[in-house]
């Protein structure tokens, strides 16, 4: 279960007063955007069914090399793509091979000055992860997700003590899996701009699978250093609670560009 296992792919990267829109901020028209984005994230414990931690036999290990694009084909209606490949393994088995495709569009109902609400809906295909017989939870199902996004911008340029440029965002989605039960996840983010080049964030991603399922919380803080239309984004991710889930944290290396 690959948010389960910390490496979700969250689309929330700035604000609106940043050259960089991602998020519930939706592309202008003509214009675009590519992340890269790797992820090593390691596991020796887990949270139980009772949400207290246990060893596990062997340490887990995911990564996760993945590719989102952006491109606004109107003001108000933003496409994306995403592509991911995985490698892994646990007590159990090891894979490597492509992760989920997801294509997706993003509308935004409302924006003002300050305040943006969107909705995006999006269709995935997940891949051939491959070992001696063994693919990754999922492997060969398709998923259907709506997300409800809505976002504020922070204008402290009057404040002595605020960032002269912030925001912070939520997003709600749900989403149906063929052949796995349904989840619902919830994503916080707030951001604020150091200066003109760096902008700092910390991220909230937390979830639950239909019925008795896993539930999961994770925290990502991150750094982001802007060199004109490229930017560089480095932090770490860590799980700070759940059940049946890894307790498992690493590092987040991202590279943007504009387009």
């Amino acid at each position: 279960m690959r948010a389960v296992g910390g490496l979700i792919i969250i689309g929330v990267l700035a604000g609106a007063s940043s050259p960089t829109l991602a998020g519930s901020w939706n592309l202008p028209k003509g214009q675009g955007q590519a992340i890269v984005k790797y992820e090593d994230i390691r596991a020796d414990e887990r949270f139980g069914s009772d949400g207290g931690t246990e060893s596990l036999p062997t340490e887990r290990v995911d990564r996760a090399a993945s590719l989102l694009v952006e491109y606004g084909l109107t003001d108000r209606l933003t496409l994306q793509f995403k592509g991911e490949w995985q490698q892994g393994r646990d007590d159990y088995v090891e894979y490597e091979g492509q992760g989920p495709i997801e294509i997706g569009a993003r509308w935004q109902a409302y924006r003002d000055d300050a305040n943006v609400v969107a909705v995006y809906a999006g269709y995935a295909r997940n891949g051939e992860g491959r070992n001696a017989g063994y693919a990754p939870p999922g492997v060969g199902d398709s998923d259907w997700e709506v997300r409800l996004l809505a976002g504020r911008s922070i204008d402290g340029s009057g404040s002595k003590w605020m960032p002269q440029r912030s925001f912070v965002e939520a997003q709600v989605a749900r989403r149906w899996r063929q052949g796995l039960p349904d989840e619902v996840r919830v994503d916080l983010t707030a951001g604020a701009h150091v200066g003109e080049d760096w902008m700092l964030m910390a991220q909230g991603f937390g979830g639950a699978v239909d019925g008795d399922g896993a539930r999961w919380l994770s925290v990502e803080v991150t750094a982001v250093r802007d060199f004109g239309v490229w930017s560089l984004q480095g932090g770490w991710r860590q799980a700070l609670a759940g059940r049946d889930t890894p307790v498992a944290g690493g590092p987040v290396i991202g590279v943007w560009r504009r387009f």
